[in-house]
């Protein structure tokens, strides 16, 4: 199956070879993004926004799940407050990991593994982030493999057209500090050069029972880009080399309803040795040749490596009587649940497993669980595109045609280590064996093909389009040695414990459609077939379902609205067990969801409701209704629970808006924003223990500029000082961040 590996630095030598000149321009930026600008997002036969650097600017967010806030169709499951490993859903999609939504950076996949291993436990930096994109719909066909909700891609400081630096830096609350610093330019040669970094740090905004230790996070991101396209060729190259390395105190244990309400920023005890450490490399080479002045070819070899460990607290076992490699373990979350509805477990009653986690007992040798889950993760492939555009008669075609051979992998190599309660610590009783938490690799090779024709006759513009996926999936466990508690683990051919293997092909078409009525009134449709690659589960189907919008565009000076409906019908929905989903299943395993649908409006307002020569006040406006459920009863499965037809769909909230209200002069502005979220369910039986509250979170930002050079700036994040309970995953229930202020300046040279 895997006979015909990748080669992408022979890749990359070949484009070198073959490229004697090449070139890239200062406006490379433009081959890398979906929708182009902001002011093009209405041309597109689909839905589409796009969040330019001005906009980013207004807030200075460090956090993802902020800033798709002003996204109509997207909702978030808050996990750590930070948006460190966001959980984001697209027009009602699983939002566990962001697994369900083709996330990119300059148009290159950037999850761990995209396909063996989906989960986006790498998430960019988004301080460092130029613009963003976000694709739904048809107009996410060409962007797979995950096309029922859609794609997002983030796109990275370009390259300068002329010798120019910038440098951000602020400081706030809980010892939170950042600084982001950048220089490039181009010379009259054609050579280009970008040098950025990013270095994030902070305390964080939760405290540790019996610990002083963080809450918080240390990020250090480098980027450095080079490009050569000198004048009048037709040809353009770039190389970006970007390394990113994370260390942050976050924990998968939550806290119990009683507790949330009496200290909701609370951490217990057991949660102390808590850590993720993670390390994360990025190559890719991007070729461009203008044939003609209407046919260009473009050629990409990327590889992304990404390296974790996350050791974290897992479970008890009440006895302590069994070894630490065979025991059966109750996880956190079932502890959590007895203690909200006052029920006994393990023998213990509920009251006696507070006392546990309050640390005012101590345990057994060898009762409390912490499992290293370190993974190394890799993603390479090479991707083509043409693109032609021709005209017959009156008909204007701009033609996209795509390939792209990819690979990916995930190696997974955890250890369990027992520990005991002492006096409220945690003390270590045995390291434990090498692999007993986990010894397997996932694999998957994919072949992508896609093609689109944006036809233009008159008024209208029609984007057929046809998607071909072929993905063969495998995964391979092996078995754990004893006497290898420190080296690693033998995986040679008769150290393999079992094997599995699922093989998918599909094609997914597609077509969109713009009736342009006049210069401010436009109408959009589409219909599209959508998937969702499946695990390498064996009889587990992947998840398709076929894909409808029908709304309308309207820009005026100083106004324009969008409102769209949206519906998914569902043939299986998938469930794949992870450790973050918090379910009783074993990690890894998939679970059919049978027949589903989600219908939903998305609307956008935006206007000025004064606009002088001294003072412009900008208000925007989103909204998102979604109406998610199961289609069928589905019998008791550990990931889904007991479902019942009409039952919704986790996390997926049925009202939210968002407001962002500006009034701007001529060197000074103030923006407050202002996000509500309807409480969800985060099972579908959804009992009063499985809903999130609902929520309403203000943001405060102004600015003032000291000169042509040099910006000050300010902000409170969650100013009314929210603290509902925003997600239950995975184990117990989590707060937003606290209210938090920051100063910064942002100088420019």
């Amino acid at each position: 199956m895997y006979s015909h590996r990748l080669k992408v630095p022979g890749a990359i030598a070949l484009l070198l070879v073959a490229t004697s000149v090449c070139a890239v321009e200062s406006d490379f930026m433009v081959e890398v993004t979906i929708v182009g600008e902001r002011n093009q997002e209405k041309q597109i036969t689909g839905a589409a926004q796009y969040i330019g650097q001005a906009q980013l600017e207004e807030f200075a967010y460090t956090d993802i799940q902020r800033i798709l806030r002003q996204v109509p169709g997207v909702s978030i499951q808050v996990e750590d407050g930070y948006g460190l490993r966001p959980n984001i859903s697209i027009r009602g999609v699983a939002t566990e990991r962001s697994g369900r939504v083709t996330l990119l950076e300059d148009n290159i996949l950037i999850s761990p593994a995209p396909y063996s291993a989906p989960s986006a436990y790498y998430f960019p930096t988004i301080g460092r982030m130029h613009a963003i994109e976000v694709l739904k719909g048809p107009a996410a066909i060409t962007q797979g493999p995950y096309t029922i909700g859609g794609a997002m891609n983030m796109l990275s400081t370009p390259i300068p057209a002329i010798a120019s630096g910038n440098i951000v830096a602020e400081a706030g609350q809980d010892a939170t500090y950042r600084v982001q610093a950048g220089y490039g330019a181009t010379t009259d040669r054609g050579f280009g050069f970008l040098f950025e970094t990013h270095q994030w740090k902070s305390d964080g905004f939760q405290n540790i029972d019996r610990s002083d230790g963080g809450t918080g996070l240390d990020i250090e991101d480098y980027t450095i880009k080079l490009a050569y396209s000198p004048e009048g060729s037709r040809h353009r190259l770039e190389l970006k080399l970007q390394y990113a390395d994370q260390n942050s105190d976050q924990s998968y244990l939550g806290l119990t309803d009683h507790d949330f309400s009496r200290a909701a920023y609370r951490r217990y005890g057991l949660s102390a040795l808590d850590n993720i450490d993670t390390s994360h490399e990025q190559q890719i080479l991007r070729y461009q040749f203008d044939i003609t002045d209407k046919i260009s070819l473009s050629a990409i070899a990327y590889n992304n490596e990404h390296e974790r460990n996350w050791f974290k607290t897992e479970g008890i076992d009440f006895d302590g009587s069994e070894s630490v490699a065979t025991m059966s373990r109750t996880s956190w979350f079932n502890v959590i649940q007895a203690i909200n509805v006052g029920s006994s477990l393990g023998g213990f009653t509920a009251q006696e497993l507070q006392a546990l986690m309050d640390g005012v007992v101590d345990t057994a040798p060898g009762s409390i669980q912490l499992r290293s889950n370190a993974r190394t993760y890799f993603s390479r492939g090479i991707q083509f595109e043409l693109d032609w555009l021709t005209e017959i008669g009156s008909t204007r075609h701009e033609v996209t045609m795509g390939l792209r051979l990819h690979e990916d992998e995930e190696d997974r190599l955890q250890r369990n280590s027992s520990y005991h309660q002492e006096s409220g610590r945690l003390v270590l009783d045995d390291i434990g064996l090498m692999g007993n938490a986990g010894n397997r690799i996932q694999e998957a090779e994919a072949v992508s093909l896609h093609v689109q024709d944006r036809i233009e006759i008159g008024k209208w513009a029609l984007t057929p389009g046809l998607r071909y996926e072929n993905i063969d999936q495998a995964r391979s466990r092996y078995e754990i040695r004893d006497g290898r508690t420190t080296d690693p683990v033998s995986r040679d051919i008769s150290n393999i414990r079992d094997t599995r293997q699922n093989d998918t092909s599909v094609l997914l078409p597609g077509i969109g459609v713009v009736y342009v009525y006049n210069q401010s009134l436009s109408f959009i449709g589409g219909v599209h077939k959508g998937f969702t690659a499946p695990s390498n589960s064996p009889g587990v189907r992947e998840e398709t379902a076929i894909n409808w919008e029908l709304g309308f565009r309207h820009h005026t000076a100083g106004f324009s609205g969008e409102v769209i409906l949206f519906l998914s019908d569902y043939d299986n929905l998938l469930g794949e067990c992870t450790a973050s989903s918090g379910s009783d299943c074993t990690v890894g395993d998939a679970f059919n969801g049978d027949a589903a649908s989600v219908f939903g409006v998305e609307a956008m307002l935006s206007a000025d409701l004064l606009e002088t020569a001294y003072l412009s006040v900008p208000v925007t406006f989103n909204y998102t209704y979604i109406d998610s459920e199961f289609d069928t009863d589905i019998a008791d499965t550990d990931f889904f629970g007991d479902v019942s037809k009409g039952d919704p769909i986790p996390y997926i909230p049925e009202h939210q808006f968002s407001v962002n209200l500006g009034v701007n002069g001529s060197n000074w502005s103030v923006n407050i924003s202002a996000n509500y979220v309807d409480e969800v369910c985060v099972r579908a039986s959804c009992n009063v223990l499985e809903r999130t509250d609902s929520s309403l979170t203000v943001d405060l930002a102004g600015s003032y500029d000291l000169s042509s050079s040099m910006v000050v700036f300010g902000k409170v994040e969650n100013l009314l000082d929210e603290d509902s309970i925003m997600g239950r995953h995975p184990y117990g229930a989590r707060p937003n961040k606290d209210r938090t202020a920051t100063i910064g300046v942002r100088f420019s040279f």
